[in-house]
Order: structure tokens, then C-alpha cells, then sequence
């Protein structure tokens, strides 16, 4: 009997332990902090060997494969015997990916991976398909293939994930732009974290599709050097290509093998550039699957987008309230000033992750009233902001940053809620932070 190993106990963790042992192997997880109960219930339930607060080296070197959660460095001296040992370790999507026939859809990129995912699931669930979604977005890849038979699945899928595949292949592979993000896992060299996005697609064969944004310089230029054997189809909001996706006339045109579909671009349920962006990769990928034009045109219609992003609270005396907690990195922040419309009061901040946040300047000048930074450390963004608005408060509490915003915003301002920066300084995690921010609200 093959003995899997599997660092870290939780969603992912879990997930793998079930459809490990159902498929037969000896399995053993290892989580060097504590596993949460639910998880506890699960493995002790499947009868399946844990422990926490710590990694038994002999149980886990004796490994034939292990299993690493995303979240785990490969520079762990653990991680690093492993290697060493030629013990193979992959990630959970390679794991489950093994154990299912179903048409997988796989969608990468720095931002807008979950709304993309979540809509492409959207508007095959409203066409009837047979399909689950799964990876980096709520349940685990790996126990939905132990328990279901979807014959389609929806994939979000990291960079840490992807770094952990051999074998696994999407028919689809979706890449949704590449921007400086995480490169503390990279050794701070871009140029690995754009080959680790790229590993999405390096399985992929012709009959296979790749979709891409033809207006990120960062793939355009990746693509030239190392030509893939999926088929291109780019979407683009600025050229329009032999295939792929574009706007002509506030109607998106897409362009497959199977011929030109065209339909209106007005009355999208998300607004912004980027989501039209996000809507563009969607609906390429639903024709791709044969889904009719009615289906995806109501789809794009009623769908409601991802907690946390962009997501309208309330409107308090005239004032928009937004929760953006979803924005951890520059980029992010920067689609969500992009898309205001009204004098915005700007509630940014927390752990910062090397930004640089000059390219945020020009949005600033133009639609920023007030920033209230929100974070234990606001050096840099007193540096580079403190001078380009009339108002500047520091707050070091999320009821305080809501209270300053209320006092300043008048009739007609949005109150955007867009940190550009991890949460654990002041959070347990950007939910966390997104759900104080609306509860505050609540309380005004």
C-alpha cells in the first residue's frame, strides 16, 4: 500500500486525506499548528492517522507521495529533505486531477481569478450543466472528486498551486493578467512568478484552449518567447484579433472555431474595466463549451459577484458605502479607484507586501477626497499620498475608520473600502476585515 503523505490539515489537506484513502492509500496528515475541529471530525471519521503542533519527521519521511497545502514555502527544511529524498511532492489539484475525466476549466491570473471563476460556474449552473467548483474558492478540489461525478469543473487555481502540478491539464486554461503579487514566494524575481501562472497551460496539447488578456503587455510578451500548443484566444478591449473575444459597438464579438457570436456588453451585473475584462474570459470559455447566447446573456445579467469585491453595503444620507477587502495587492486597488464615478473617501492600508503605490497617484489626484489609512504601519502611504489630498487621518481600529468616514463624506461621495494590502497586522483575514467594515456600517 502507497503511503500518502499530506503537510497541512486544512480545506485542502482534508479533501486529499478522503479521496486518498478512498482510493487506497495509507494516509497520514501533518499540520505544524492546529487542525481546526471540523477538519478533526472529518479525518477521525474516515479513520484516517493526523497529527498537530508539529511534523513527525519519520512519518513523513517515509513517504512515497506527499501532498503540500498551498500555503507551505517550498524553502521549509522539511519541504527541502523531501526534495532531497526524491520523494515527490505535488499540490491538491494534481492529486485530485488524477482521479476524474471531467472537462476542467482552470482559471489563473493575479486579479479577478474568483469573480471569473465563480461567473464561468455561474453560467454553466444556469445552462444545467453537471458541474462543481472548486480550488483556491470554497470547497476542496480533491473531495468533490471523491464525492461527486460533476462532468464539469471550475477551478481557481494559485500560483502555489500550479507550482505543485506534473501531470494536470485543463481543456480550458484561462490566465487573467499578471502583476507583481506574492514575489516574497519567488525570491522577489517577477519573472518566476510569470512562469509559475504560465505552468497553468504546460500540459496542454491542441485540442486544448488558452484564454488570455491580449492588452497585458506582461502575456504578450511571455507568449512570444515560449510558444504553447493550446489554441490562443485572446480577449481585448483595445484590438480585435483573428479568434478570441473583443467589444465592437457595446457588443462583445467571439470568435472560436465554431464560429462568430455576438451580443450586447450593456446591462452587466458588474461594473468596471476589469470586470469587463472577467466577463470577457467567462463568456469565451462558455461558448467554447457550446452554452447558448440567450443562456450567457442572462447569466451575465443576474449574476451576483464575489464577497468582498466591489461589493455595495449601503447607501447612508446619500453616501455609497464599498466593501473591496478582496483588494490585497496595488493592482486590485487600482481597478477598484478605475471604476468610481462619484468624489471617493478611501480607506487603505494594513500589512504591506513591498507595494509600490505611485501608480495609484493619478486616480488619487483624480477622485480621492480623503484617504483614512487602516493599519499599524502607515509610513508609506503617508509618504506617497499625504500631500495629494486635502484630507489625511490615521485610525488603527475599523468602527474608528468608519466613524472618520461618515463625519467626511457628503451627499454624493462613495465611501471605498480598497486596502491595497494584506489584513493580518489588524484581521484575521480580508473576510474578517470585510465583514467588521460592514458591520460598522451597520452601526452608524
Amino acid at each position: 500500500m502507497e503511503r500518502l503523505v499530506i503537510l497541512g490539515g486544512g480545506e485542502s489537506g482534508a479533501g486529499t486525506a478522503i479521496l486518498g484513502k478512498q482510493k487506497g492509500y495509507e494516509v497520514f496528515v501533518s499540520d505544524k499548528d492546529k487542525i481546526k475541529d471540523k477538519y478533526k471530525d472529518v479525518l477521525t471519521h474516515f479513520g484516517i492517522d493526523w497529527e498537530e503542533g508539529g511534523h513527525s519527521e519519520e512519518k513523513i519521511l517515509n513517504a512515497d507521495l506527499v501532498m503540500k497545502s498551498p500555503g507551505i514555502p517550498d524553502k521549509v527544511p522539511l519541504v527541502q529533505k523531501l526534495a532531497a529524498n526524491k520523494i515527490p511532492i505535488i499540490s491538491e489539484i494534481e492529486f485530485a486531477g488524477r482521479y476524474t475525466d471531467a472537462t476542467i476549466i482552470g482559471i489563473t491570473g493575479s486579479n479577478g481569478k474568483t469573480t471569473t471563476t465563480m461567473l464561468i460556474h455561474h453560467i454553466l449552473k444556469q445552462a444545467g450543466y453537471s458541474v462543481g467548483m472548486a480550488g483556491n474558492i470554497g470547497d476542496s478540489f480533491a473531495k468533490m472528486v471523491a464525492e461527486s461525478t460533476y462532468e464539469y469543473y471550475v477551478l481557481e487555481i494559485s500560483s502555489f498551486q500550479l507550482d505543485g502540478i506534473t501531470k494536470f491539464r485543463p481543456h480550458i486554461g484561462v490566465l487573467t493578467n499578471i502583476t507583481p503579487d506574492h514575489l516574497d514566494r519567488y525570491e522577489y524575481d517577477f519573472q518566476k512568478y510569470i512562469a509559475s501562472k504560465f505552468r497553468i497551460t504546460m500540459n496542454q496539447t491542441k485540442e486544448d484552449h488558452f484564454i488570455y488578456d491580449a492588452d497585458d503587455e506582461v502575456i504578450v510578451d511571455y507568449l512570444l518567447k515560449h510558444p504553447i500548443q493550446a489554441k490562443l484566444l485572446p480577449f481585448s478591449l483595445e484590438v480585435e484579433g483573428e479568434q478570441g473575444t473583443h467589444i465592437r459597438d457595446k457588443h462583445f464579438v467571439i470568435k472560436t472555431e465554431q464560429g462568430t457570436m455576438e451580443m450586447t456588453s450593456d446591462s452587466l451585473a458588474l461594473e468596471g474595466k476589469h470586470n469587463l475584462k472577467n466577463t470577457m474570459a467567462a463568456i469565451t470559455a462558455a461558448k467554447l463549451v457550446g452554452i447558448r447566447k440567450e443562456t450567457i446573456r442572462e447569466s451575465i445579467q443576474n449574476f451576483q459577484g464575489a464577497a468582498h469585491r466591489l461589493e455595495k453595503v449601503l447607501k447612508i444620507h446619500h453616501v455609497q458605502y464599498i466593501n473591496d477587502s478582496k483588494a490585497t495587492n496595488v493592482n486590485a486597488t487600482y481597478y477598484a479607484l478605475d471604476s468610481m464615478s462619484t468624489p471617493t473617501v478611501w480607506i487603505v492600508g494594513g500589512l504591506d507586501k513591498g507595494n509600490d503605490y505611485k501608480v495609484l497617484m493619478p486616480l488619487v489626484r483624480e477622485k480621492v477626497k480623503a484617504i483614512i489609512c487602516l493599519g499599524m504601519d502607515n509610513t508609506k502611504l503617508r509618504q506617497t499620498f499625504q500631500n495629494a489630498v486635502d484630507i489625511f487621518v490615521e485610525t488603527y481600529a475599523m468602527s474608528e475608520a468608519i466613524k472618520v468616514a461618515y463625519k467626511i463624506a457628503e451627499r454624493g461621495d462613495t465611501v471605498l473600502l480598497s486596502p491595497a494590502c494584506a489584513s493580518f497586522d489588524l484581521f484575521k483575514n480580508y473576510e474578517d476585515r470585510g465583514n467588521q467594515f460592514k458591520e460598522a456600517i451597520k452601526n452608524l
